[in-house]
């Protein structure tokens, strides 16, 4: 069983910055890609950033230069940085993980609970 654990729920204002964490834990041989989505009630969930083993990324058009995700593989957890925040980031943001559980098995995708950041003044 593995459980991905998101911190850094957040009220900012427009400008301003937050910083995410998102710790795996459990029965954990190697993580994959790591990564954050985001939804807004009503749309669907969308890719912000994903960042692979080696630290390899890709970012969405609209977090360009403003976002920057990072790992630390000893601590199996990802990080988002969020600068010059604007209130079109307002969303629930879940962190993503592709872990496989043994030396055996293929990756799986496993989910955080979530955390809300709210951009407003």
């Amino acid at each position: 069983h593995v459980q991905l654990v998101e911190s850094g729920v957040g009220l900012v204002q427009p400008g301003g910055s937050l910083r995410l964490s998102c710790a795996a834990s459990g029965s954990i041989f190697i993580i994959g890609d790591m990564s954050w989505y985001r939804q807004d009630p009503g749309k669907e969930r969308e890719l912000v950033e994903r960042i692979s083993r080696g630290s390899n990324t890709n970012y969405a058009d609209s977090v360009k230069g403003r976002f920057t995700i990072s790992r630390d593989n000893a601590k199996n957890t990802v990080y988002l940085q969020m600068n010059s925040l604007k209130a079109e980031d307002t969303a629930v943001y879940y962190c993503n993980g592709a872990v496989a559980s043994t030396l055996w098995e293929l990756y799986q995708d496993y989910w955080g609970q979530g955390t809300q950041v709210t951009v407003s003044s």
